[in-house]
């Protein structure tokens, strides 16, 4: 058996490891455009910072392929899918067969519209180790860093480049940070935090003109700045597998073996549309956890053995100088809110179960929360007034408490 991988991130290292649980002998390629041994992408901040150093970026130690009999051909670009013929095309015209094909392409920067952009000299995205490396290079102590979008990615770049440079501003057209996210309260919260340590903030407004190193407001506000970087958002990568005639939405379609339209062709990670049961509906979720979930179980299903994934939720995990932020779920249904001047938890709950929460500096057994959620547990079963400030176990019944701790009772 050949399988071929496009992509080199968590959702190709997992199907890797999916693949190798049953199938220790068949061949594997790898195909990336990013031409970097596998690494965390959450990391990239932390580099700038300086907190985490180039070597311990990699996602799987350095001798990862070599152990798992993996080929790889990095720095090369897939060009075409030749569904009928099994293989797939390169730019420069070299051809590879597959057996079993994995698309795990992840996604790009959206850029939006915006006059003059081509004429900015220093302008980044900040997505890939490429990109952070760029960056880097850039940047001193005198320089002005103009930010565009207050979600995830720019924010933690802001993280990662702030003691670097003189200034930093953010500009977003929500009327709040993470947005994505975080309610008006939580993101007030890290605004504040943010904005004590320098972070100056523009909200409900964008970016439409620039001149040089002046950028127009659609308010009409002027900001001049050295450095630009665009945070607006990303687009997934599908167009190899819609170009090959698979079914595309707003990403790659899959079911719960993570198999595209296309015969014998997989897809996972942040190109994927895969389930999300707390909408009981396909979306992207383009987390870390979902991808490598996806990934192991397109690499098991593409081995021969049985694995589905039906059990995707939204799930972040991040941190911003020192504040740490859990969400999981849907904000729907009736709320129950606990806040203090460091803390913060709101708990939603629709249908008597609980379907989502938001946690800042408050994660005493967040676990607890999100296997409530993941598990759709009716919240008759457990005492939700103690889970509401006091998550433990002894919420449960005895015979829950069994199950969980795998003993008598």
């Amino acid at each position: 058996m050949k399988y071929v991988l496009i992509g080199n991130s968590t959702a190709a290292v997992a199907c890797i490891e999916g693949i190798r649980s049953l199938d220790k002998d068949g061949e594997i390629v790898v195909i990336s455009s990013e031409n970097h041994h596998c690494y965390g992408r959450p990391l990239i901040s932390y580099c700038l910072l300086g907190r985490v150093s180039k070597e311990n970026m990699l996602y799987r130690p350095e001798n990862f392929y070599k152990d798992n009999g993996v080929k790889t051909m990095l720095g090369r670009t897939v060009a075409e899918i030749d569904a009928a013929g099994k293989k797939v095309v390169l730019e420069n015209g070299e051809s590879v067969s597959y057996d079993k094909l994995l698309v795990a392409t992840g996604s790009r920067p959206f850029i939006p519209p915006m006059d003059g952009l081509d004429g900015v000299k220093d302008k980044f995205t900040f997505m890939t180790y490429d990109d952070m490396e760029a960056l880097g290079s850039a940047l001193s102590p005198e320089k002005r860093v103009l930010v565009i979008g207050a979600g995830l990615i720019g924010l933690k770049c802001v993280e990662g480049i702030l003691a670097r440079v003189k200034q930093v501003t953010v500009v977003d057209l929500a009327d709040r940070i993470l947005p994505s996210i975080l309610d008006a309260a939580g993101s007030e919260m890290i605004k504040s935090q943010l904005e004590s340590l320098g972070v100056k903030f523009v909200s409900n407004d964008c970016a439409v003109k620039f001149e040089g190193n002046t950028a127009t407001l659609k308010s009409g506000a002027k900001l001049d700045f050295d450095i630009l970087v665009t945070a607006v958002g990303v687009r997934p990568n599908v167009e190899l597998v819609k170009n090959a005639g698979g079914e595309v939405n707003r990403g790659v379609v899959v079911d719960a073996k993570m198999n595209t339209s296309l015969p014998d062709i997989y897809a996972a990670g942040d190109c994927a549309e895969g389930y999300d049961m707390t909408i009981d509906a396909k979306r992207i979720l383009a987390l870390l956890p979902n991808a490598y979930f996806q990934g192991r179980c397109a690499g098991i299903n593409m081995a021969g053995g049985v694995e589905s994934h039906m059990n995707g939720m939204p799930l972040n995990a991040i941190g911003f100088f020192g504040s740490h932020v859990l969400t999981a779920g849907v904000y729907e249904g009736e709320a129950f809110e606990e806040k203090t001047a460091s803390t913060y938890k709101k708990l939603f709950v629709k249908g008597g179960r609980l379907v989502g929460f938001i946690l800042i500096n408050d994660f005493l057994r967040a676990g607890i929360y999100t296997s409530l959620i993941r598990n759709a547990t009716p919240l008759s079963e457990v005492d939700f007034e103690l889970l509401k400030t006091e998550p433990q176990l002894l919420a449960f019944s005895k015979e829950v408490r069994a199950q969980k701790l795998a003993r008598k009772v």
